[in-house]
């Protein structure tokens, strides 16, 4: 998904949601003890986010990338065009200096040294490695979050991608998860309707009968339940995060919730 993305630098791994305009900063996705809600600054709203073993995000957006080293500040920004041989890549990341660039329907991917420079070398995806949700890659190893049949979502390590060979995989922490989009249906369990009985009439004559009936159609979420997901998330005292409206925004991009409306309906 476009502006959901999982980069890092060094140890610390980044979760962003960029059109919701926060990050979830940690150590460890496979533990919540040390979560960080983080503001996304505006101009750091991007399609994919790579970090890089220079210390520094790239937010790549539509053909161009922006290098900061904080993506709450905005920290010492730098843009630069992206040759054509990376445009309309499915997923970047970057590997021991080298950017990776994966293009999922040609099942190919590519590395290079630079995103400016059209030297590149190409290599068939590994069918082990086309299923990621999230690619990540970090110092000498990249890692890859993909939803499995049997135990939900995972994400594995290596070290080489062309090899389809696997270090090691484990789960994804549930408070990570609630933050990622359709998180909540695994946390949580799929969206539910119900039926309520209006009204009902009892007619004992040979004369028809009319009525009309108000019926409030209700679409929403439970506050005190979304709430729980924003629970281990510590918030950082220098930016400007109100934790119950990104629980809000978090359930609306969940549910695609509609406001409410009523409807009149007639029988006889």
């Amino acid at each position: 998904m476009i502006g959901v993305d999982i980069c890092g630098i060094r140890y610390n791994c980044y979760i962003i949601r960029a059109y919701l305009g926060y990050y979830l900063k940690t150590t460890d996705l496979k533990d919540a003890s040390n979560l960080t809600l983080c503001h996304l600054h505006h101009s750091c709203v991007g399609e994919h986010y790579v970090g890089h073993i220079n210390d520094s995000i790239y937010i790549i957006k539509e053909n161009s990338s922006r290098r900061v080293t904080n993506l709450t500040t905005d920290t010492r920004r730098d843009c630069k065009p992206i040759h054509s041989n990376y445009h309309n890549g499915d997923y970047y990341f970057s590997v021991k200096g080298k950017f990776y660039i994966v293009f999922k329907d040609q099942k190919i991917y590519k590395t290079t040294s630079k995103l400016t420079s059209p030297d590149c070398q190409e290599y068939p995806l590994n069918d082990d490695y086309s299923d990621g949700l999230y690619y990540r890659g970090r110092s000498f190893h990249f890692y890859i979050m993909s939803m499995t049949d049997n135990w939900g979502v995972q994400f594995i390590k290596a070290s080489d991608f062309s090899s389809g060979n696997k270090e090691w995989f484990n789960s994804v922490d549930k408070d990570i998860l609630d933050f990622l989009p359709g998180g909540l249906s695994l946390t949580t369990g799929p969206t539910v309707g119900t039926w309520e009985r209006v009204r009902a009439l009892k007619n004992d004559t040979n004369e028809p009968i009319s009525f009309e009936e108000s019926i409030k159609r209700k679409v929403g979420y439970n506050k005190e339940t979304m709430t729980k997901i924003t629970h281990n998330w510590n918030v950082k005292l220098s930016a400007k995060v109100k934790v119950n409206e990104l629980a809000m925004l978090i359930a609306n991009a969940q549910l695609s919730l509609d406001t409410e409306y009523e409807h009149s309906v007639s029988e006889s």
